[in-house]
């Protein structure tokens, strides 16, 4: 299997959010079926993504990852016209992946193009040194077919500027496949130990509202939400301090089953840019709705109408506050996602998977 890393933004606008659901239409689902439509699959592969933002929710840096198998990773031309071989039915999948295969093909399945074009020219290597020595010491069933694949590979996988070709050439056929309101702006070979979700070190959202008495620009009013009354930044970023840190923020969360409400708030503050106010809001993970419970908590503050310390005094009560409303969907963007360096990639998903409980 081939792990690819695709950065994307979408407007969300006329999505469902991102999951795939029978019936809607969602982001996951039209890149889902413009892969499986690329590559010819006979069902579409399935995208794992750094953030599920609700229905209405925008994107600009949102980071996803897919496995592909050989085959279909191989089908990809470069500029030169350059395809991997087939794979044979039994390599198809890593469950058919024999012990045999050895460390060749396991760097295959993951790391830069320069990893995997290596991988592939060392495992044919090998291959003609089996084949060309006494027939008792060739490896026999899987491990020879396995062989045999690798030294077709190899003539054919060309250098790491021609699986930099394929990438490329799969971006520019997304963006003729997929409708204009979803792109897929870069697509590289994942890092080994790379999760989009659980790899992540920290999502960084931001939230535009407008106070201007006239309303919101038309040429903004998908991305901006309209208060309608005169909102007071030192107030904002009063209110906004006391939340940072490490808590359990149930009060801002739709609670879901199995489900930690501990997150650790990085960063919450506001600047104004003329009659639009921006909320940066940056956290190691949310909680679903937990973005735009916040920022409707300070709202209320902003304007006067409830005092500084209240979203404070609902955090510590860590139950749902029926005074917290939730803001706008189309208000809030994803802006990035962090990762660490590759070496700590698998490290930190397995910490992200862990249960979570507040710090001593």
């Amino acid at each position: 299997m081939v792990r690819l890393r695709l950065d994307l933004a979408y407007d969300g606008t006329d999505f469902s959010g991102w999951a795939k659901q029978p019936g809607r239409r969602t982001v996951q689902g039209e890149i889902e079926e413009a892969l499986g439509k690329i590559l010819r699959l006979p069902e579409p592969p399935v995208l794992t993504v750094a953030g599920r933002t609700d229905a209405g929710v925008h994107a600009r840096g949102q980071v996803a990852h897919v496995d592909l198998g050989v085959e279909a990773f191989g089908a990809l031309e470069s500029r030169h016209g350059r395809r991997a071989p087939a794979a044979r039915p039994a390599e198809a999948g890593p469950a058919a992946r024999p012990a045999e295969a050895g460390p060749a093909v396991r760097a295959a399945e993951a790391g830069t193009a320069a990893d995997a074009v290596r991988a592939v020219e060392a495992g044919a290597a090998a291959a003609r040194a089996v084949e060309s020595g006494p027939e008792a010491a060739r490896p026999a069933g899987a491990a020879a077919e396995i062989g045999s694949v690798l030294a077709g590979a190899a003539a054919d996988a060309g250098s790491p500027a021609d699986m930099d070709e394929r990438l490329s050439s799969l971006r520019r056929r997304l963006a003729g496949v997929l409708p204009p309101d979803v792109r897929v702006y870069r697509v590289t070979v994942a890092p080994r130990g790379f999760d989009a979700r659980f790899s992540a070190m920290s999502r960084r959202y931001a939230y535009r509202v407008s106070d201007a008495p006239g309303g919101v620009d038309p040429l903004r009013r998908r991305e901006v939400i309209w208060y309608g009354r005169p909102l007071d930044v030192d107030r904002l970023n009063a209110a906004a301090a006391v939340l940072l840190g490490e808590h359990d923020f149930a009060a801002f969360c739709k609670k879901r089953e199995g489900a930690t409400t501990i997150r650790e708030l990085q960063r919450l503050d506001w600047v104004r840019q003329d009659d639009i106010l921006v909320a940066t809001v940056v956290a190691d993970a949310f909680c679903h709705s937990m973005v735009r419970a916040l920022v409707g908590s300070l709202l209320p503050v902003g304007e006067g109408r409830l005092a500084v310390d209240w979203p404070g005094r609902v955090l510590t009560r860590a139950v749902r506050d029926s005074g917290v409303h939730v803001a706008p969907a189309h208000g809030l963007c994803l802006e990035e996602v962090r990762y660490p360096e590759a070496g700590e990639l698998a490290r930190r998903a397995t910490e992200t998977r862990r249960v979570r409980t507040l710090s001593a």
